[in-house]
């Protein structure tokens, strides 16, 4: 903390820069997550458009379950940032490694969605996803965490904040991130051993929600 005083704390416009880099990335990133499926099309294989989807099952869940819970996340970065009157180096590199795996996010939903729409075992995780469970799971945990990293360094060091309202005094907003964190990669570690089990493992997302709220 004693360095930190001593690196420039970048105000007005270079906060209003950063954020708007941060939501170009963020945009673009969870837009492009749609691309595995916006070529589905209907085939003589798949004559009906239920038939497609049910193919391609893995792909559209994935899709949309990434959609909303990167929506919430970025809904929680977004609530520490509007609380920041400016940032240092530190913010800016936890933000940038934020934003990395939100980008390569696409990478790993789109392999994960591949492994599970393969074979005839579909969602429920019948077939070995080849660690791209792991690496998908562990992407949304390390959002998580870096998003908790902004707003704990933005706890300790009030001079980067408005000083008007706190979003960091409840212990539960503290360590809502790090539970998230914790318990997207123990899916993941699940779906090395068991993708059956690991695929219904999301629905206690829902549980940690209501405890850490």
């Amino acid at each position: 903390m004693g360095t930190d005083r001593e690196i420039p704390i970048h105000r007005g416009r270079d906060l209003d820069r950063l954020v708007s880099f941060t939501d170009a990335i963020a945009a673009v990133a969870i837009t492009v997550m749609v691309l595995p499926i916006a070529g589905l099309a209907i085939s003589p294989s798949e004559p009906t458009v239920w038939a497609v989807l049910s193919e391609n099952s893995g792909h559209v869940i994935t899709f949309f379950f990434t959609f909303v819970v990167v929506a919430i996340m970025w809904r929680a970065h977004n609530n520490v940032f509007n609380r920041l009157s400016g940032f240092d180096n530190r913010i800016f590199w936890y933000n940038l490694a934020w934003l990395a795996t939100i980008a390569f996010l696409p990478v790993s939903s789109n392999l994960y969605g591949s492994a599970n729409s393969a074979g005839d075992h579909g969602w429920s995780g019948g077939a070995d996803l080849g660690g791209s469970g792991l690496l998908y799971w562990g992407s949304l945990a390390l959002i998580s965490f870096w998003g908790t990293a902004i707003a704990a360094h933005a706890r300790r060091n009030p001079e980067l904040t408005d000083n008007v309202a706190s979003p960091f005094e409840n212990w539960r907003v503290r360590y809502r991130g790090i539970a998230f964190a914790a318990y997207f990669l123990a899916i993941g570690l699940v779906s090395l051993v068991s993708p059956a089990i690991a695929a219904y493992l999301p629905i206690g997302i829902i549980v940690v929600g209501r405890i850490m709220r």
